[in-house]
């Protein structure tokens, strides 16, 4: 991997001559980026080396039953380990000092030749301050930690993963090749259960995984695996890196999961959280040598004042290998094939994104609040993961709209494969909330799903995993509400809210589905529009778990109308597999009209019609097509496995006319129920 990276900006600067005016920062950027290539290969022995810094810090059993220990902890004066194996004497086993920064410790074997550090024993890193005092911490390379005893506190422990070798657990399933397109069920493994506890890693591979696969998504992106003390953070407060969580079980069974989702031929995710990291001391990263600076920038810049965080200095050559180490650990250890990188916009700008804007105006993404040493660090991870692994995914959480962002990084890009198309779930929302069915701006929608970087991919969705939380609704739950608790069995009497909540809810997907972008996310239940709200146990609900799990019964009970969503979810995603509409040019829309609330749109020769309208159908409906001949419809959205009224005739022929109409060669007639979606075909 000790290679020079290659350089292309005028592809770049051809796909979008605007970027012609800064041409010079992004040049800039690009040297800056290669620059830190060069040093590595020169200083480090190359990317490949620098890269796995987990085998060499941390703490590290030989052959031989030996034990070698290392730290980064510039700014402490002493550093110990304590633990079981020395009767928690912090004094008793020093490190030696090495130069820049670096601490090192070895312990020999027992005389009967066993280790010294018994596998899930407990230690501690003790640091010995400027000042003469003592705190204990836990290593930030530390592979597994645990909460403790409830009678010791709240801070986690941290064990030693070192079981005997017919213990451990060997992957038995090839990885699956990267998606052509990505069709993304996110999910979150303590609530995937119906128990009033935090669900397991075995129960979500062999209960939920066969689920997600046979509603035809092709990848599954896991909140919540690096470890963090608070549940509630949804694992976005993270406080050991290296470590899986132990709530929902070890290390191993996290490999059986991995394993058992690539056996049903799932690409698999790991939630990624570079951005910041837990306050925490005595648990988390933070003051870990008893400095305020060590992993993070000193000062005000160092502090994210929304989050309550702590903020990584990415100019650090040890923390850009404790980085980039990291994601090479959840690659090589468990098997996941890419990532999602949280809180993007964050780290791209020195304002972190809040009380931003982004109006678009490119002076926004090339100008001083720009955190180029975050950039810089972005395109390093994406560069080397695709260098180390073409088959790696990676997804950036950013809300700006940063150019080049989805570029490669040879055309002076960051190297991201897609971002996440976070303004579609506010717009269905802010639809939902403030507007009557009357009231949709057709345009708006439209805008909105379109609104994207040409040839930069975008993962579309229509609700995020934040909307789910306590104090927001699920857009099941923004349509139907109160109704869900007695209207949703198919022998309760016939009620219009949750008619209309059904049918929006399939139309809300489809569109965003085959408009929004190149890849698709789905949040675990909202495929069948469960109800309520997410709540994690906290003391504010006396450590309930009753809103932090997913009802599956509620689809599998056929007298329930959840089970229409859930086929629909799923003939959506295997009539995408059978089309292809996901990997290709972006939609043509022929039509968008706002008297009659219509929205038609080519993509990939299928035409995608959608009648919003809350009491209009249309016979004879002219919509314009560029392909000529008979087309047949392949998916509607009326069918009555899908809740709706079969109005839609599947069995019909509809031919083209060769006249022109609303921009294309062609036009067909069709029948628009209200209410309703439907995707055509042409008939080979």
């Amino acid at each position: 991997m000790a290679k020079e990276p290659k350089v292309n900006l005028e592809k770049l600067l051809e796909l979008d001559p605007y970027l012609k005016l800064h041409e010079q920062e992004i040049r800039r950027r690009n040297t800056e980026f290669r620059g830190w290539i060069k040093r590595l290969n020169d200083l480090e022995g190359g990317l490949d080396e620098f890269t796995q810094g987990y085998k060499y810090y941390g703490l590290h059993i030989a052959q031989d039953n030996s034990i070698v220990a290392r730290e980064w902890a510039p700014g402490a004066k002493e550093v110990y380990l304590t633990g079981d194996f020395n009767n928690w004497q912090w004094l008793a086993t020093p490190y030696e000092k090495l130069p820049f920064g670096k601490w090192e410790l070895k312990i020999p074997p027992n005389p009967d030749g066993s280790c010294a550090i018994k596998h899930l024993s407990e230690i501690k890193v003790i640091i010995r301050k400027q000042d003469g005092a003592l705190v204990d911490r836990l290593s930030p390379w530390a592979k597994y930690v645990v909460p403790p005893p409830k009678e010791l506190g709240v801070n986690y422990q941290q064990r030693v993963w070192n079981p005997p070798p017919h213990e451990r657990y060997m992957f038995r399933h090839r990885k699956p090749n990267r998606p052509r397109a990505l069709r993304i069920y996110e999910c979150h493994v303590g609530i995937a259960t119906e128990e009033y506890s935090v669900g397991t890693y075995r129960n979500f591979a062999d209960n939920i995984v066969p689920r997600i696969a046979k509603l035809g998504y092709n990848t599954i992106q896991v909140m919540a695996i690096m470890e963090h003390a608070y549940y509630a953070s949804f694992g976005y407060q993270v406080t050991s890196f290296f470590a899986a969580s132990s709530r929902p079980g070890t290390p191993d069974e996290l490999k059986y999961m991995v394993d058992k989702a690539h056996e049903h031929g799932l690409f698999v995710l790991l939630d990624v959280v570079h951005s910041h990291a837990s306050k925490n001391t005595q648990d988390g990263l933070n003051q870990f040598d008893g400095t305020n600076a060590c992993f993070f920038h000193d000062g005000a810049r160092g502090e994210h004042t929304q989050w309550g965080s702590r903020l990584f200095n990415y100019s650090e050559y040890e923390v850009l290998r404790f980085l980039l180490s990291n994601l090479r650990w959840w690659h090589d250890e468990y098997n996941f094939d890419g990532y999602r990188f949280d809180g993007v916009t964050s780290m791209l700008y020195h304002s972190r994104g809040i009380g931003e804007g982004f109006s678009g105006d490119y002076n926004e993404y090339f100008g001083l609040n720009v955190d180029t040493e975050a950039l810089i660090y972005l395109a390093i991870a994406n560069y080397f993961l695709h260098e180390m692994d073409p088959n790696v995914v990676t997804i950036a959480e950013d809300v700006s709209g940063m150019p080049t962002l989805c570029r490669p990084t040879e055309e002076g890009g960051v190297g991201f494969d897609y971002r996440l198309g976070m303004a579609i779930p506010d717009k269905w929302i802010e639809v939902l909330k403030t507007k009557s069915d009357e009231q949709w701006n057709i345009g708006n929608l439209v805008h909105t799903l379109t609104n994207r970087r040409w040839m930069e991919n975008t993962v579309a969705y229509a609700e995020s995993h934040d909307q789910a939380l306590v104090g927001d609704k699920t857009i099941a739950f923004w349509l139907m509400d109160k109704e869900m608790y007695t209207h949703m069995s198919i022998v309760s009497d016939p009620n219009l809210i949750i008619d209309r909540g059904i049918a929006l809810h399939k139309m809300i997907r489809l569109i965003t589905h085959g408009l929004g972008g190149e890849a698709y996310l789905n949040f675990i239940g909202n495929e069948f529009g469960h109800p309520e709200w997410l709540d994690f146990p906290r003391i504010g609900n006396k450590e309930s778990y009753h809103y932090a799990r997913r009802q599956w019964h509620l689809v599998d009970d056929q007298l329930l109308k959840y089970r229409f969503l859930n086929e629909f979810d799923r003939a959506m995603h295997h009539t995408e597999e059978r089309y292809h509409w996901l990997d290709c040019l972006p939609a043509y829309v022929s039509c968008k009209h706002e008297d009659d609330k219509v929205i038609a749109f080519e993509r990939n020769n299928l035409l995608f019609v959608f009648n919003f309208h809350s009491n209009k159908s249309f016979t004879d409906y002219r919509i314009g097509v560029d392909l000529p001949g008979k087309y047949r419809v392949v998916l509607s959205s009326d069918d009555s496995e899908f809740g709706g009224f079969n109005r839609i005739d599947k069995n019909v022929d509809h031919l083209t006319f060769p006249e022109g109409w609303s921009g294309r060669r062609n036009y067909l007639q069709l029948y628009l129920p209200s209410r309703t979606a439907c995707i055509l075909a042409v008939q080979q």
